[in-house]
């Protein structure tokens, strides 16, 4: 077992009827089959483009946070197949719970905020058509409105997302890790990473992750230093993005996530620190 860290749909055929089909004529070539597992909570501005992006998928389904907008509506329009189900904070039992629904041999794991470029969905196409079973990773690029940063904290990452849907289950709280039997292979082409569409949306989503990085780390019972992870930790944060990680090279947005990275740090392990000192003195 490995572990890893972390639309408009016509059903033609049935994803056990592609399956049957390859087994009683070997000869004829059958792609094997596609579900992609999408999470989603109030995400009406991206929804759409994202089923879009994956409609050569034989199966797309959304498991719904109970979302408060037109998320649920937008999806069932453009073809998903729609589960509503709370996920509490927890990602990781969310998404096992999305592959346990998935009826097609391989599953596409996908964020609401991304999208499968055109030459990557070709690839995964003649992968499925093609290739051995594998854990596949994929190089995605981040976007920060009008910005296309590079470097530092937007600097593209892999992150392991397509394979045989048998044997898979996912763990963790917050940034969850899939495990999985398979040997890990690249794909050459990339996805995309909307992560913000503005300034109140990165701030919202910074104080949901600081707040619930923190119970993950009370969770597991990790402990907390005013000198290491609070005073000190946030400083190597800043100069990790900003100079290692090139992020000087993207000019005024570069240093701006940069400093952002550093309160990052320092918030969570600041919410953690409070977490055991629930008398609220320092």
């Amino acid at each position: 077992m490995r572990i890893v860290a972390g639309y408009r749909v016509k059903y033609s055929k049935s994803c056990f009827q592609t399956a049957y089909a390859a087994h009683s004529n070997p000869k004829v070539v059958i792609m094997s089959t596609l579900s992609v597992l999408i999470l989603a909570r109030n995400e009406e501005r991206n929804i759409s483009d994202c089923i879009g992006s994956v409609a050569f998928a034989d199966e797309i389904i959304v498991i719904d946070d109970f979302s408060t907008d037109r998320t649920r509506q937008l999806a069932e329009e453009a073809g998903a197949r729609v589960i509503q189900r709370s996920m509490s904070g927890d990602w990781g039992g969310q998404q096992t719970f999305a592959v346990e629904q998935a009826r097609c041999e391989w599953i596409l794991f996908l964020d609401a905020d991304e999208r499968i470029s055109p030459e990557l969905a070709e690839e995964i196409k003649t992968t499925l058509k093609y290739g051995q079973p594998a854990a596949y990773w994929i190089q995605r690029h981040n976007r920060f409105h009008h910005n296309r940063a590079t470097h530092g904290t937007l600097r593209p990452d892999f992150v392991c997302r397509l394979m045989p849907a048998a044997g898979v289950t996912v763990e963790g709280y917050v940034h969850p890790a899939i495990l999985h039997p398979y040997q890990d292979k690249k794909l050459r082409h990339p996805m995309y990473h909307y992560t913000y569409d503005n300034w109140d949306q990165y701030f919202g989503k910074f104080n949901h992750y600081t707040k619930l990085s923190a119970e993950k780390y009370r969770k597991a019972g990790k402990s907390v230093s005013f000198t290491k992870d609070i005073l000190l930790r946030p400083i190597w944060a800043f100069i990790k993005v900003y100079i290692f990680d090139k992020g000087f090279l993207d000019g005024k947005i570069g240093w701006i996530f940069a400093v952002n990275h550093y309160f990052y740090t320092m918030t969570k392990y600041v919410r953690l620190y409070y977490l055991y000192k629930s008398d609220g003195k320092l």
